[in-house]
C-alpha cells in the first residue's frame, strides 16, 4: 500500500521512506550529519549548502552525503 504523504528516495545507496515535502536541510538534521564536514549530491549534481532549505525531495531522488574525516 502506498501512502499519499510518503515518498521513497535513495540515501547513500539505501531506499528510505520520508514525508512528502521534506527538504534537504531537514534530511541532514534528521540523520545528524555535521554540516561543516559533508558534501551533498542530489541526482549526481553537487548541492550548495546555502540552498538546502529550498531543495525539496521527490520520489526516486538519489541523495549521496559524504562525510569528510580528517587524519594524517
Amino acid at each position: 500500500m502506498v501512502k499519499k504523504n510518503k515518498i521513497k528516495i535513495k540515501l547513500n545507496g539505501k531506499v528510505i521512506t520520508i514525508d512528502k515535502g521534506t527538504n534537504l536541510d531537514f534530511l541532514v538534521k534528521k540523520f545528524k550529519f555535521p554540516l561543516n564536514k559533508i558534501a551533498i549530491e542530489k541526482n549526481n549534481m553537487i548541492v550548495e549548502k546555502k540552498k538546502l532549505k529550498k531543495i525539496f525531495l521527490k520520489t526516486k531522488d538519489k541523495i549521496e552525503i559524504v562525510h569528510f574525516i580528517g587524519g594524517g
